[in-house]
Formats: structure tokens, sequence, C-alpha cells
């Protein structure tokens, strides 16, 4: 099967790594492609620097108008291959084909939202701050960029940063998780259709040694990542080490309050969507859900049927509500935690483990689980599952809830359920969490607002998406300017 080449410098060329691994659709078990992966993805990663910084300096003296104009064509290729990178994403990924669909729909949101650089570029401008000297601000673009994406986004991560790199006069360098390589491959070959000069955008492949390469080339003055928290801490001090300007989004533990006043139908199908959306593997998965106040089980009930009742399969089956996880080690690892947390006393209210499904008995496969009376002392209440597992906690009041909330590590997204104005305003304020749901299940930003996470759910100061896009692939500049008229030509 054909091995994957990396796009540097315009032009598609295979890796000067030879070894390769297998991509492997995770509902079938089926080879779907090679990747390279080794050391020597590290000169490829030197390659598409080199072509970076040789396109960079004149890509930045284009204006702005002028390069926003590749993104608009961008937007409508991906609009019109919509459906086929979505089915590409639920090969590789897992995801069903609609949670694809929406995955790519939020990308050329961010598309979008880049094509107003020409406005959100504008800076300002102060005249006479002392008599006949004027003061402004200018944005100009960092230098060469560089993108290493996770897999549980394959098609929309990538544009939090490639679409506001470039239109801010960048050049950048993406590098596409090993597992799941074959969405970018894809959206490189429209970016290659859409008249950008050679070496603004370049995609590599390969694992830890091209991150690494990344991390310490001294060409590359900006790096973006969205993994795990252990990772993203990896990345943020070895790019800091390395002089770089880093925004590396971590893991989550996310909470979900329900309050008793909450509508019960309408929260038990957020809630259940929220948690087996993705099958779990999402930055935004609810995770730990709080229950206030339900002494007869209502809330419980409600989202145990609508947990059991979902459909689990291959994502491009008809009907089918949940995919697989990423690959047979991650099953082993989530089977593993939902083992630790019976044995740290949780009740196994519903076991979605040993999943047969029918035709895709290869498939990794679980389906969803709850875990009832989590105990709030042990490993399993704070560690990231990221897969489809519901830890059911039960509180007396909101200030015990939020109490619970704000001790953890993790600072991602907290969301609460309720009719009460006075307790939603309350928790919005004191939560501390980046993204904050009410009455929502997956407070995922708009591509106009950034991805926010606290804690140890990110590292840095200006986030993916939005104005601090903007902010993160530019640096100011002040100048400040004196013209005598003494010094003035007369005429």
């Amino acid at each position: 099967m054909e091995v994957l080449q990396n796009y540097i410098n315009g032009r598609w060329q295979a890796s000067r790594e030879r070894q390769t691994i297998a991509i492997i659709n995770p509902a079938t078990q089926a080879m779907i492609g090679q990747v390279p992966l080794g050391d020597d993805t590290a000169t490829d990663v030197a390659d598409a620097v080199e072509a970076a910084l040789r396109a960079q300096g004149d890509w930045a003296s284009v204006p702005v108008m002028q390069r926003v104009q590749p993104l608009y064509r961008l937007k409508v290729l991906l609009e019109q291959h919509l459906d086929e990178l979505a089915e590409t994403i639920t090969n590789e990924c897992g995801k069903t084909k609609s949670e694809s669909v929406g995955e790519l729909q939020r990308a050329i949101e961010n598309v979008e939202t880049a094509c107003a650089a020409p406005i959100l570029l504008q800076s300002e401008f102060s005249e006479n701050i002392t008599r006949g000297i004027d003061e402004f601000m200018v944005r100009q673009p960092v230098g060469v960029c560089a993108a290493i994406v996770p897999f549980n986004f394959p098609g929309m991560i990538a544009f939090w940063f490639l679409p506001y790199a470039i239109a801010c006069g960048n050049s950048l360098v993406i590098k596409p998780s090993e597992k799941v390589p074959l969405t970018m491959q894809k959206v490189m070959q429209l970016v290659d259709q859409i008249g950008l000069p050679p070496g603004v955008v370049n995609l590599v492949h390969g694992g830890k040694a091209s991150v690494d390469a990344i991390l310490e080339h001294p060409g590359i003055k900006a790096v973006s990542f969205v993994g795990s928290t252990r990772i993203a801490q990896y990345v943020y001090a070895k790019g800091a080490q390395y002089g770089k300007r880093v925004q590396a989004q971590g893991g989550a533990k996310n909470p979900v309050v329900v309050l008793p006043d909450a509508d019960l139908e309408t929260t038990s199908r957020i809630v259940t969507d929220s948690v087996y959306g993705c099958a779990g593997q999402r930055c935004l998965a609810a995770s730990n859900i709080v229950v206030v106040g339900d002494e007869r089980g209502q809330v419980k009930d409600a989202l145990y049927e609508a947990a059991k009742s979902r459909k689990t399969g291959y994502g491009l089956s008809e009907d089918v509500e949940m995919g697989p996880v990423i690959s047979a080690e991650s099953k082993a690892r989530i089977e593993q935690l939902i083992d630790q947390g019976v044995h740290e006393g949780a009740k196994l209210l519903l076991d979605g483990r040993n999943a047969a499904i029918e035709g895709f008995e290869a498939g990794n496969f679980i389906k969803p689980t709850i875990l009832e009376d989590v105990p709030l002392g042990g490993e399993t209440i704070r560690t990231e599952i990221f897969g489809p597992v519901m830890s059911l906690i039960n509180l007396p009041t909101v200030d015990a809830a939020l109490e619970f909330i704000n001790r953890s590590h993790y600072g991602n997204m907290a969301c609460l359920f309720t009719s009460s104005g006075a307790n939603a305003r309350k928790f919005r304020s004191e939560v501390n969490a980046g993204n904050v749901g009410i009455n929502i299940g997956v407070a995922a930003p708009m591509a106009q607002f950034p991805f926010s996470g606290w804690n140890d759910s990110f590292f840095g100061d200006l986030h993916g998406q939005g104005r601090h896009a903007i902010e993160f692939f530019t640096q100011t500049k002040v100048v400040i300017e004196r013209w005598p008229k003494e010094w003035s030509r007369k005429f």
C-alpha cells in the first residue's frame, strides 16, 4: 500500500524515512495506508522549515487583503469536498459520519473567521502623545510557525491555526497525528489548488522525532499543540527552552452539574451526547456528572436509559450514534480504568466492555459505560479516561459541586443544567474552567472566540481561534515618530 508523502515547498515528495507504520481503520482493523515513522523524519522537518523560511519573507509583504483570497477559495473547496473528507475522518478516526461532518463545519468556520484578518489586524494610533510626536502600534508576522495536531479531530484542530497563521503573513509546517494522517493529506491536496506561494504551507509526517525537530529548530518561532496534558507540558517546556512562543492545549476531566430544577428529558439527552459523542474522545467530553438533590434517582435513571439505548457501531453505518475508540491500546487502557474504578469502590451501573458489533467483531468498540458513586478521593475521578465512560457522582449542594470542581488540576470545561438564573450566574462566575456551559453539554466556542482552557488543560497565554489566534501569530511593534518642521524641505 502506498506510503503517504510530505507536502514541502508546493510539491509532494517522499519522506527521508523508510520505516513506516500502518494506518488502521479502528472499526474494521483494515490497513488503509502507511505513514513514515522514525528518526529520519526530523530531516523532513528541516526540509519543510527551509522551504517555509524562503517563502515567509515575501508572503509577509503581500497585502493582507490579498493574503486572505486563497482562504476564500479554500472555504469553497472544503465545502465541495466535505462528504469525501468526512468519510476519511470516519474511516481513520472512528467517529460517526455526522460527527465528522460537524467537525469539518467547525474547520470551515475558522477559515471564514480568518478571512476577517484585514479588520482584525488593524492597529492603534495616538497623535500628539506630546507636542509634535505621534505613536502607533502595528502587528507583524511572527515568522515560521508549526502546528502539531492530535488524532481525535483530524480535520478541525489544524484549522484553529492554519488560516490565522497564513492570513497574518506567516508560513506554516503542520504535523498531523501518525494515527490519522489521511485527512490532512486530502486537505493539503485542496491547499495545493488555492494559489499559495510554494512553502507557505507544508505538511510533514512522523512521531516524536518530528515533534522534537519542530521544537528544537531555530527557524520555527511559534508552536501550536493539542494533545494530552503530559505531552502539552513537554511541548511547552521544550519549546520555551528553545525560545519559541507556544500554545499547548492539554487534557481534561470535564464536570457537568445537574440541579433538581433542570428539565429532565432535555438534560439527559444533552448530557448523554456530551459524554458519548466521538466515543468520549474529545477534550470537551463530559466525564464527571455531578447530580445534586437526586434522592429519588430520577436523573440517574434517565441517564442510564439514554446511555443504554445508544447505538454503537461502524460510523458509516446507518443510525449509528457512537463509533469505536482509536486503537486496541486505547481500548485496553479504558477497560483497565473501568476495572480500577470498580476496585476503588464504584458501582458498575452500565458495563460497555466486551462489546460485540455484528460484522465488526475485531473493532475497538466499547459501549456506553456508567460508573456510579465513584470515590472522590480515588484516581478514577481524577484521571482523563478519554473514552465512553460516565462517572456519576451525588453531591448535596451547588456549593459542594463547585468545591469538588475547583479542586481539579484540570480546567477545560464545566457545565451546569438548571432553570435558576441565580445558580447559573453563581456557577459561571465561580467555576475554575476556561469554557463554561449553561444548559449546554459541550461548551465549544465558535470560531470568533478563543478555545479557552485553564490550569493543566492549557499551557501558554493565547489560545487557538478568533482574536487570540491573530495575536498569537503576530508580534507587536510600537513606533514613536517626530518630524520637526525645520527638517522638512521647503518647496
